[in-house]
C-alpha cells in the first residue's frame, strides 16, 4: 500500500473557489470516480472525483475553504498497484469529469477545423469531454441563429444530476445554424451550433485558456457596459429564457439563483470580469427593488426581520437548508405574496367510501397495491373539477385572461427528507382508482429516493396536500401557483352526525379548500365543496 496525496486538478484558471460540500471522511473506503468533494464558483457546482480506489488517511479541507489548482484535497492510501498508473495529483482525465470549468477548455478539440488559414470557414462546435456523461440534459440555449459571439461567450448550458455547466465558444464567430434545443439529451460529440469563423487564428490557441479571463483587458469594460443596454431595453415584454439571454453573461449557479428569486437577468448590470454576472450583483438588484417601493409608498413595505444573535441566549447549532428547501420556500412566499388566498373548511362524510374501501382490501393486495384514500380523493377532485371549469384553469400573467384546461392533472404533495415535492398525476379523469393506486405509490418512492423528472413535477391543474397520516383538524393550504386552488386533507375522526332522529357516528374527513380570489369567488367554491362532498359521501357518483 501507498500514501498518495490528492490535490484540487485544473479548474481553467479559476481561483478562490468554494468548498462547498466534504464527500468522505478519514477512513472511509472509496473507489475511483467516487466523488471526494463538491466545489462552486460563480459558473458552477463540480465534483472532484477519487482518481484511484483506496482508504481516505487525512482531509486536508474543510467546507468553506476557497482553493484552487494544485491545492491539498487528502491522503490516500491507494489500493495494490494503482499508484504507478499516474502520479496522484496530476491526473486529468479521472478528475475532469467532475470539474466543470476543466471540461470546458476541451471544447476546441471536438471542434473541426480545417488547416486554411484566413478567410471565412464555418465550423461545427460540439460538446467536449463531459466525464464519460451520456444524455445530459440541455436546460438553456445562450445564442441564436445570427448571434455574434466572443471567444468564451457561453453557447448553451448543460445539466445532469452532478453539476450544471456551459459550454464555451472555442472562437470568435456568427451562429449560422442551432443544433440543439431546450431539453435535448447531449453527450461528448454532439453537435452544438455551427459557427462562421472570420480568420483561422483562434485554431492554433491553447484551449487551456479560462473563459472568464481576456486576452486584452482594455476594451473589456465598454464590452460590459455594451451588453446590458439590448436586452434591458427589451425587459419591458416577457421573452423567453433563449432570447433574454442574449447578450448576459453569467453560470449556472446565478442562473439558478435569478430563477428561484424570479428575476429577469437582463435588467441586471454584472460587475464581474467581462461584466460577469455574480450572485453580490443579485443580491444588490433585490435589495435596490426592495428600496425603490418602500422610498415610493412612504414606508410601506414589508420591513424585513432583524437579525438575532441567538448564540447570546445558549447553545445552538446552525444546518445550511437543502436546495429544494429553499425552492420551496421561494415559491411558497411568491405565491403567498402574489395571490390573495381565501381558504374555506368543511367536513366529508366517508363512512361508506371507508366501508368499500375495506372490502377492496383483499382484492388490492391480490393486485399488488395499497388502496389508500388518495386515489378516491383523486378521482372525485377530476370530477369536481370537471363539473367547474374555473377551479381547472390559469390567470394569464398579465392577469386579464382565464386560461381554461381541458385536460385534469393533480399534483400530490409529497414529504420527503430533502423537503417537499409536487409530482403530478396525469389525466386523473380517465383512470380507474386501481391505476391511480399504483401511480401515486409509484411517484410517492421517485419523490424520496429523489429520481423525480422535471417533467414528473410540471402541468399540474390542481393540488392535494394530505396530513391525513400525521394529524389535525384543519390547515391552510398555499395555492401552488400558477394553479388557483389547493385541497388540504387532514385526519379523519368518527364524529357524531343527526340523521333527524338521533346521532350516528359517521367517519368524517376534515377538507381545507384555499383559492385564488381573483379567479374564484365565495360562491364558486360552495358549489366546487359541495360537489366534492357529496362525490365522496357516495362513490356511486362517480359513475354518472
Amino acid at each position: 500500500m501507498t500514501v498518495e496525496t490528492i490535490k484540487i486538478p485544473d479548474l481553467g484558471g479559476g481561483d478562490g473557489v468554494e468548498v462547498i460540500e466534504v464527500c468522505v471522511a478519514e477512513g472511509d473506503r472509496v473507489e475511483a470516480e467516487d466523488s471526494l468533494l463538491v466545489l462552486e464558483s460563480d459558473k458552477a457546482s463540480m465534483e472532484v472525483p477519487a482518481p484511484k480506489s483506496g482508504t481516505v488517511v487525512s482531509i486536508k479541507l474543510s467546507v468553506g475553504d476557497s482553493v484552487g489548482e494544485g491545492d491539498v484535497i487528502l491522503e490516500l492510501e491507494v489500493d495494490g498497484d494503482a499508484a504507478a498508473a499516474a502520479p496522484a495529483d496530476i491526473e486529468p482525465a479521472a478528475v475532469e469529469p467532475a470539474d466543470v470549468t476543466a471540461a470546458e477548455p476541451a471544447a476546441p478539440a471536438e471542434v473541426e477545423v480545417p488547416a486554411a488559414a484566413g478567410g471565412q470557414r464555418s465550423e461545427t462546435v460540439k460538446v467536449p469531454d463531459i466525464g464519460g456523461g451520456e444524455g445530459v440534459e440541455v436546460i438553456e440555449l445562450c445564442v441564436a441563429e445570427g448571434d455574434e459571439v466572443a471567444e468564451g461567450d457561453s453557447l448553451v448550458v448543460l445539466e445532469s444530476d452532478k453539476a450544471s455547466m456551459e459550454v464555451p465558444a472555442p472562437f470568435a464567430g456568427v451562429i449560422t445554424v442551432l443544433l440543439i434545443n431546450v431539453g435535448d439529451a447531449a453527450s461528448e460529440g454532439t453537435a452544438i451550433v455551427e459557427m462562421q469563423v472570420v480568420g483561422a487564428a483562434q485554431a492554433s490557441q491553447p484551449a487551456a485558456e479560462p473563459p472568464v479571463e481576456a486576452a486584452s483587458p482594455a476594451p473589456e469594460p465598454q464590452q460590459a457596459e455594451s451588453k446590458p443596454a439590448v436586452p434591458a431595453a427589451a425587459a419591458a415584454a416577457p421573452q423567453p429564457p433563449s432570447a433574454a439571454a442574449k447578450g448576459v453573461y453569467a453560470g449556472p449557479a446565478v442562473r439558478k439563483l435569478a430563477r428561484e428569486f424570479g428575476l429577469d437577468l437582463a435588467r441586471v448590470t454584472g460587475s464581474g470580469p467581462r461584466g460577469r454576472i455574480v450572485k453580490e450583483d443579485l443580491h444588490a438588484f433585490v435589495k435596490a427593488l426592495s428600496a425603490a417601493p418602500a422610498a415610493a409608498a412612504d414606508g410601506a413595505a414589508i420591513p424585513p426581520i432583524p437579525e438575532v444573535d441567538f448564540a447570546k441566549f445558549g447553545e445552538i447549532e446552525v444546518q445550511p437548508l437543502s436546495k429544494l428547501h429553499k425552492l420551496t420556500a421561494a415559491n411558497m412566499h411568491r405565491s403567498w405574496l402574489n395571490l390573495p388566498h381565501v381558504t374555506q373548511f368543511d367536513d366529508a362524510d366517508i363512512t361508506e367510501l371507508e366501508a368499500f374501501r375495506a372490502e377492496m382490501k383483499k382484492e388490492a393486495e391480490r393486485r399488488g397495491v395499497k388502496l389508500t384514500p388518495l386515489p378516491f380523493l383523486l378521482k372525485a377532485a377530476a370530477a369536481a373539477l370537471r363539473a367547474n371549469p374555473k377551479f381547472n384553469a390559469s390567470l394569464s400573467a398579465d392577469g386579464q385572461n382565464m386560461v381554461y384546461k381541458h385536460y385534469v392533472h393533480i399534483g400530490m404533495a409529497v414529504d420527503t427528507p430533502a423537503g417537499l415535492v409536487v409530482p403530478v398525476i396525469r389525466d386523473v379523469d380517465k383512470k380507474s382508482l386501481w391505476q391511480l393506486a399504483a401511480e401515486t405509490a409509484e411517484l410517492a418512492q421517485r419523490a424520496k429516493e429523489r429520481k423525480l423528472k422535471p417533467a414528473d413535477m410540471q402541468g399540474g391543474c390542481f393540488t392535494i396536500s394530505s396530513l391525513g397520516g400525521i394529524g389535525g383538524t384543519g390547515f391552510t393550504p398555499i395555492i401552488n401557483a400558477p394553479e388557483v386552488a389547493i385541497l388540504g386533507v387532514s385526519k379523519l375522526a368518527v364524529k357524531p352526525v343527526w340523521d333527524g332522529s338521533a346521532f350516528q357516528p359517521r367517519k368524517m374527513l376534515p377538507l381545507s379548500l384555499s383559492y385564488d380570489h381573483r379567479a374564484i369567488n365565495g360562491a364558486d367554491a360552495g358549489k366546487f365543496f359541495t360537489e366534492l362532498g357529496q362525490l365522496l359521501a357516495d362513490i356511486r357518483r362517480l359513475l354518472l
